[in-house]
């Protein structure tokens, strides 16, 4: 099957296989998901969310007049989305850390699909002696890190640092003496954080040495940073069980011993947990904290950029309260001056390499597609799903996030022409849920159908070689799929509306519609 994706205005996924193509007033409070207007203003103003889609477990650093971010990726490939501004409110994905997700281990690739939500967790990003550097985990294999000269890569083939299942959210630091620190949580050890001195070139620890600096069920998103000469160390916890919200330690040497645990801002429930993030400081000297909401809605962890005040030595999250913590911030004026980013793409598929917006569901089968077979054309080869009629283990499926804004759509031009019996193709929203639209071939004929995780709709038999595949959806995260056969007049296919299954905790990607 061949792809050609028409104009989206903001996110999802494509399959073909034994299966899948998928694809697909200024600061007052906002009921979560209800916003009418969201990041850049083009009034000097910023609106948040900054980025109202699934970019979980973010870390920012600036470098000169520019700014570079993170985000996890889970089980997608290429892993770790790195991510630039010019002025922390429009983000444009400029590469991935890791190129192939099976040099972590062999559960990425296709031919085992068994890191569902699991994969490239979160990590740190710096600029250190003139290189860009990720440190990540995964759970179920340790810690790695790579490097690279410039933050558009190409990065380093990820080097493990310690390789143990049950470690999360790792953070490096070098000081201005030369000597190299990593902090990370063991949370299959009771959450214990412990900081461990590290070779210069980032590639060991010495666990012998290790300082037990943090501890406490649910403390991790560690972020070490030296500020003002002392070394503050910040988590996200869970506060007597009520919500999670963001902490800190400060202690006079990396090594500590840190003192005790300040709580910088409330768990802001309304704004679904804004508590995992990073501080950066501008060239006029403002701070500000990049942040995801940590509960989690349909469209995953969105990220918004919160104000930063200092009182007393330390850093308030967000809108300072009379109890000396900070609340959620809805908006505010732009740090910096800086030209919008347009969300809508158009992909042809006509470049060298696939657009930046796309990941694979794990790791691809590399003779299975192509950009150049057909010019213009993403071309995917089907092969049968690990487990039979099961689309979760279609491994030739590719995505992107879905966007939580007020009209959001996303039209896909597919040739079926070389589809043969057995087959499907088509156009999923998928998580721990799915629905798609999908063609199937059998007895030499082609049907379209509408299908979700329990049932299905037939639709009627298709003719023509090529057909258009639609998904529109609000933010209520109701989609609405439709097909054309000539990309113009488009019938409705599926019940109206079809209600995606809200979900917590940490799905795969959450709840990113692929």
């Amino acid at each position: 099957m061949d792809l050609r994706p028409s104009r989206r205005r903001l996110g999802f996924g494509l399959v073909a296989a034994g299966l899948t193509l998928a694809r697909g007033a200024r600061c007052d409070a906002t009921a979560w998901g209800d916003w009418r207007r969201w990041g850049d203003q083009q009034d000097g103003y910023y609106r948040n969310p900054v980025l109202p889609a699934d970019f979980s477990d973010i870390d920012v650093i600036g470098v000169g007049q520019d700014y570079y971010a993170i985000a996890s990726s889970m089980q997608l490939s290429p892993g770790m989305s790195v991510l630039h501004s010019r002025d922390l409110v429009n983000w444009a994905t400029i590469s991935h850390v890791v190129s192939d997700l099976t040099t972590l281990g062999p559960d990425y690739g296709w031919r085992m699909m068994g890191r569902y939500g699991r994969g490239v967790w979160a990590g740190a990003i710096r600029h250190h002696a003139g290189a860009f550097w990720v440190f990540f985990g995964t759970p179920d294999e340790g810690y790695f890190m790579s490097r690279a000269v410039a933050a558009v890569g190409p990065w380093s083939t990820p080097h493990p640092v310690l390789f143990q299942p049950g470690w999360d959210d790792c953070c490096p630091l070098w000081d201005d003496d030369g000597r190299a620190y990593l902090v990370g949580t063991h949370f299959a050890d009771g959450y214990r954080t412990w900081m461990f001195p590290m070779s210069p070139d980032g590639r060991e620890i010495d666990r012998s040495r290790a300082a037990l600096v943090n501890q406490g069920q649910g403390r991790e998103a560690n972020k070490l940073l030296k500020i003002g000469g002392r070394y503050f160390l910040l988590f996200s916890a869970d506060i007597d069980g009520v919500g999670r919200c963001v902490m800190a330690r400060r202690a006079e040497a990396p090594m500590g011993p840190y003192g005790p645990a300040r709580q910088l801002a409330h768990d802001s429930p309304e704004a679904l947990e804004p508590n995992q993030g990073g501080l950066v400081e501008t060239p006029s000297g403002a701070w500000y904290f990049f942040t995801h909401h940590g509960h989690g809605a349909w469209e995953g962890r969105a990220a918004s950029l919160l104000p930063v005040s200092w009182r007393g030595g330390w850093p308030i999250i967000g809108t300072p309260q009379p109890d000396g913590m900070g609340a959620m911030a809805w908006g505010g004026r732009k740090p910096i001056r800086g030209r919008p980013v347009d969300y809508s793409h158009l992909d042809g598929f006509d470049a060298p390499m696939l657009d930046m917006r796309w990941q694979w569901n794990h790791q691809p089968r590399d003779d299975h597609w192509s950009l150049t077979e057909r010019p213009g054309w993403l071309r995917l080869r089907a092969w049968p799903a690990l487990i039979p009629g099961d689309v979760m283990t279609a491994g030739d499926t590719i995505s992107q996030p879905s966007f939580r804004t007020a009209a959001n759509s996303f039209t896909a031009k597919l040739d079926i022409g070389g589809m043969v019996d057995g087959q499907q193709a088509g156009l999923i929203h998928f998580s721990h849920a799915h629905a798609r639209l999908a063609v199937l071939q059998s007895d030499g004929q082609r049907r379209i159908a509408w299908i979700d995780s329990a049932t299905s709709e037939a639709g009627p038999r298709l003719a023509e070689s090529q057909v258009w595949l639609r998904s529109q959806w609000g933010s209520d995260g109701q989609a609405r799929f439709a097909f054309s056969a000539d990309g113009r007049a488009f019938r409705q296919l599926g019940p109206l509306p079809n209600e995606f299954r809200r979900l917590s905790g940490r799905p795969h990607r959450p709840v990113h519609v692929q």
